[in-house]
């Protein structure tokens, strides 16, 4: 197996991460309506409420210059804010008009310059790429710059390192810097584990390309899984999935929803849509499953109020 990644330095980012984000919690959630046994890693116990400062560590800390700028969707922006605020450096970040509300203002509230663009996640990279070149700060590419990647490959050191024998890693898939990630160190150190990335099916360019082996990119997304709606999969991170990847599924809004809303009233966990996708895909194909120890990230719990609100409700009164 031969990807971008590399083992040494993943274990060596363990000494540069803020402990805040590292070795959170991993147990089995029997209260989870499954047949056979479902665990959480729970990546929202942190300042940004996501894995995301895993990889935004590791950028700040090799930064030349004091400023970046990135496009995100919301998590990457906290993480990164977050990271530069805490060594003084000026962040930038791009981000659609239309993102959750509670992200953006996260965002301005760590004190990073916000720029909002009238399209969608596709047109805020163009952007913050633009002002990379105009300014010569440095671009942060989520999962095409290794330290995010690197950055999240560190949940897999950690799944191992628990000593809890299991069978298949469900993985939210969107850009591809979580699943290549946790996808390498497992593939490395421990080949018999499934990895498995789920995508929503109104976002599913990662998956087609996975599928078909070349990138394919898509005219629009249509999720409310905002946190992995891309439409341009990296040609670079999809090579690496190829590697790493045993197999890519796509599932429904209505499965999302159910995962987010079984999280909360089964586990008391709030959880952002694409921290639900792999319980999605449990309740999708739950025979696939049903003999195998399964774990599941859960990535991010930054939404709107009103939303998650929403989406507790029984689909009758939604």
């Amino acid at each position: 197996m031969e990807t971008r990644l590399d083992t040494a330095r993943i274990r060596a980012a363990r000494d540069v991460i803020d402990p805040v984000f590292l070795d959170t919690p991993f147990y089995e959630c029997e209260a989870l309506p499954f047949d056979g046994r479902v665990s959480i890693k729970l990546e929202t116990a942190n300042p940004v409420r996501s894995f995301k400062g895993r990889g935004t560590e590791l950028v700040v800390d090799g930064l030349e210059g004091n400023a970046a700028v990135c496009a995100s969707a919301g998590n990457l922006g906290q993480a990164l804010a977050w990271s530069g605020r805490k060594r003084g450096l000026d962040i930038t970040v791009v981000a659609s008009r239309f993102a959750t509300p509670a992200k953006l203002e996260r965002i301005r509230a760590l004190g990073a310059t916000l720029e909002l663009v009238d399209g969608d996640h596709e047109l805020a990279r163009d952007r913050a790429a633009e002002i990379a070149r105009t300014t010569g700060v440095r671009l942060v590419e989520d999962s095409l710059d290794l330290e995010t990647c690197e950055g999240a490959a560190t949940i897999g050191l950690e799944l191992l390192s628990s000593g809890v024998a299991f069978d298949t890693v469900l993985i939210a898939l969107g850009g591809g810097a979580m699943a290549t990630g946790i996808g390498h160190v497992l593939k490395e150190l421990a080949p018999s584990v499934d990895v498995v990335c789920v995508q929503p099916a109104g976002a599913p360019a990662m998956t087609l390309s996975w599928h078909e082996r070349r990138v394919i990119t898509t005219e629009s997304t249509n999720t409310i899984a905002d946190g992995v709606a891309g439409r341009r999969p990296i040609p670079e991170v999809l090579t690496d999935l190829l590697q790493v990847a045993d197999d890519a599924v796509l599932v429904q809004e209505s499965s999302i929803i159910t995962g987010v809303r079984l999280l909360a009233t089964h586990a008391g966990l709030v959880a952002e849509p694409s921290a639900a996708l792999g319980l999605a895909a449990l309740l999708e194909n739950p025979t696939r499953f049903a003999d195998r120890h399964v774990v599941t990230i859960i990535c991010g719990s930054n939404v709107n109020p009103p939303d998650h609100h929403r989406w507790l409700q029984p689909p009758a009164d939604r």
